[in-house]
């Protein structure tokens, strides 16, 4: 039996009770900046002209909650989070949502919840708690320094700089193996530094691997250095199939994004463009590309966490990796970006909840991968499927891009730890076994593509 349809009359009116009740007001629909339909939308204060906010941005008493996304009712009360609690979403699948909650909404929005009979669980309980014990203390890197010759460690989250000078470190020590390019600029002016790996072999394939193109997910930027440290350093003892590819390696995709969520908003997820708009500035850069660009999964408000810009490759940073790889002689054939969170590995479409022509082949290459992680150090269990339908549709991703634009056939989206334990706020105790399992995942591309 179909149930009877309710009015959206009679649904906002019923929605205005829920809210009076809960000491909140109902806004219209035109009262919202924007439809917050993305992910995660940390309030940001007042922005200086030199980048700096007034003062860090803290979340003391802020919280993840789970929610069940499993019929209309409450994926209604979810869309009311956003619009009338300044809810967001940081991760959703066919089954469940997580909605960060900021410690200012928290009981007006437990009463919504409450008034609309919808459970939910709490993942985090203070927000800020989680921060400020997620990456220890850099102290001891001076000794590793003097001990390694760079200060990158994988038992912490670093910084820009600790991350560029280790590239040059690897491109010095092993100049017949490595070497550096900056490929162009970010919007304030920092280097798209990217690590070139190769033996020099003129008949090898290529892979492209970047990370950190959301400022937040730290876990990226750290497993993108870590498989390409492991790379490096144990090269002479690694397979042929892992040998015989030149591997262009941007571990920071992002890196004014990763600087301000160091230095002054733990979950920035934009970069920095559009610094006019204040709380508003930023674009997404995985809706930047120009494959399908505006379409599903997008917004034209500068202050939705998933802006797609002005127009395709309107930032520099993403308009610098097209045009590096458009241009480039190498012989592309796999594309590998690296996210937080969710352990999935995730294959084109993602503009829409549609396939290639191919996709039995990537589901069996990402099942092959997903079950070497598996078996990995501390091994985590990834999903795999398509990124539209796995997810939800979201136009003018990078993997797209390089399906669609330069015909890349392993394009790849890696999802990685956890699965909202702690979400974005991953400790730093979990680099080196999420590494573990990249460098598995990584293998298992390598492996196909020696076999083009």
């Amino acid at each position: 039996m179909n149930p009877i349809p309710v009015s959206r009359t009679v649904a906002t009116f019923i929605v205005s009770l829920v809210l009076l009740q809960c000491g909140s007001t109902h806004k219209l629909p035109a009262e919202t900046a924007s439809a917050n339909a993305a992910p995660d939308a940390p309030e940001q204060p007042s922005v200086r002209a030199n980048d700096a906010p007034a003062q860090p941005v803290k979340y003391d008493g802020a919280q993840l909650w789970r929610i069940a996304y499993d019929d209309q009712p409450k994926k209604n009360a979810v869309a009311e989070l956003q619009d009338r609690f300044d809810a967001s979403m940081w991760n959703y699948n066919a089954t469940s949502v997580d909605i960060f909650v900021r410690g200012q909404q928290l009981k007006k929005a437990e009463c919504f919840l409450r008034a609309a009979n919808i459970p939910y669980e709490v993942v985090i309980e203070d927000m800020q708690r989680a921060i400020d014990t997620e990456n220890p203390s850099l102290e001891e890197t001076e000794l590793w320094e003097n001990r390694n010759g760079h200060r990158m460690t994988w038992t912490a989250y670093h910084r820009l700089a600790d991350i560029y000078d280790w590239m040059d470190y690897l491109a010095q020590t092993y100049p017949d193996l490595c070497s550096t390019k900056a490929i162009g600029k970010s919007v304030q002016g920092r280097e798209l530094k990217v690590l070139r790996i190769s033996n020099g072999n003129p008949a090898n394939r290529a892979i492209w691997m970047d990370g950190g193109i959301h400022a937040r997910e730290w876990i990226s930027p750290a497993t993108v250095t870590y498989i390409a440290n492991e790379l490096v350093e144990d090269w002479d003892n690694q397979p042929d199939h892992l040998r015989n590819v030149d591997w262009y390696v941007l571990p920071v995709h992002n890196p004014d994004g990763y600087e301000h969520s160091h230095q002054y908003d733990r979950l920035w997820r934009k970069n920095r463009g559009g610094l006019q708009y204040g709380p508003c500035a930023g674009v997404d850069l995985n809706r930047n590309y120009g494959y399908k660009w505006g379409g599903q999964g997008t917004s034209k408000q500068p202050c939705s966490e998933i802006f797609a810009g002005s127009g395709p490759f309107s930032e520099p940073e993403s308009k610098a990796v097209s045009e590096f790889m458009q241009s480039s002689a190498a012989d592309w054939k796999g594309f590998l970006t690296f996210h937080s969170y969710g352990q999935y590995i995730l294959y084109p479409w993602g503009y829409d909840r549609v396939v290639p022509p191919d996709h039995a082949d990537l589901k069996r290459v990402g099942d092959a991968a997903a079950e070497q992680m598996l078996q990995a150090s501390g091994g985590s269990r990834y999903t795999v499927g398509p990124s539209g339908s796995t997810l939800y549709p979201a136009a003018g991703g990078s993997d797209d891009w390089a399906r669609g634009a330069l015909n890349i056939k392993y394009a790849y989206t890696v999802e990685l730890r956890d699965t909202g334990r702690y979400g974005f706020v991953l400790p730093a105790n979990q680099i080196k076994p999420t590494g573990d399992e990249a460098v598995a995942f990584v293998d298992i591309i390598a492996q196909e593509v020696a076999k083009l």
